[in-house]
């Protein structure tokens, strides 16, 4: 694969198509790489989104946090061309019912560039509500009290290159099964880089890879599957022997929160 929050959802979906809760059951078979890796269950992320370019294009992900609102990271550059697309499994098919929505506005964290890869997050404001379904449903937020300690088995998932000695990239929604590191622990790899705005996955034979950015790093939390990171920086040779970095979104939720709320 490539590289490398306010009120509940079920306040802006039917009660049918709460967050974190697939209609078709995610199947995630261990620790897979996603550079060469794993193609997911069709649409049993529902809340994967694809950014693309007025040409199809897939340059990002992201995940819808409810139905007005994507996330994705800050260094994912939005233009007027970019088209944010749901329900997509297959980038080469035609046959497939998904959303091509128009953006209103996109929101940047303030502070993102200050302090190396700190604070890799976005908003995303759509113009029109996003149509719910078993293809399209939100993914829960983690809060700002929540734990999820080292060990923690994880999911990430995008379209991001399987080689990265390679310009293709899968067609096919891929995925991986990650476990969560410490920061003292990813500080072994990464060293002062590595902020309390940051989350690390992998280092176990398993990675995120460009073109991953700004995708979805999911744990499952009481049951329903809940945003923990979004993929921000790793390897620039998507080594699976070395953490991916992911933005905290425990630590970032108060700002997603605040941004949802005055928008």
């Amino acid at each position: 694969m490539a590289f490398l929050w306010i009120l509940s959802c079920l306040a802006f979906v039917g009660a049918a198509y709460g967050c974190g809760s697939p209609a078709i059951t995610p199947v995630v078979t261990g620790y897979s790489r996603i550079v060469n890796g794993e193609e997911a269950v069709p649409h049993s992320w529902p809340w994967q989104v694809s950014l693309q370019d007025e040409t199809g294009w897939h340059f990002c992900g992201g995940s819808l946090i409810n139905e007005n609102w994507v996330v994705t990271a800050a260094h994912c550059t939005i233009s007027s061309n970019t088209v944010v697309v749901l329900g997509e499994h297959d980038l080469s098919s035609n046959a497939e019912d998904i959303q091509k929505l128009e953006w209103e506005k996109y929101i940047k964290h303030s502070r993102y560039g200050s302090n190396g890869h700190s604070y890799d997050i976005q908003l995303i404001k759509l113009f029109y509500p996003a149509k719910m379904g078993a293809n399209v449903s939100p993914v829960c937020m983690a809060e700002g009290r929540d734990d999820f300690p080292g060990g923690t088995m994880c999911v990430t998932s995008g379209w991001g290159m399987t080689d990265p000695f390679s310009y293709g990239s899968p067609d096919l929604l891929q995925q991986a099964a990650l476990p969560l590191l410490t920061n003292e622990e990813c500080k072994r790899y990464w060293g002062d880089k590595i902020s309390e705005q940051m989350i690390c996955a992998g280092a176990s034979g398993a990675s995120s890879c460009m073109g991953d950015s700004g995708g979805p790093l999911v744990c499952q939390k009481a049951g329903v599957w809940t945003l923990v990171g979004v993929v921000s920086w790793g390897s620039g040779y998507c080594s699976v022997d070395s953490p991916g970095v992911y933005a905290r979104v425990t630590e970032l939720r108060a700002w997603v929160d605040q941004v949802v709320a005055s928008n």
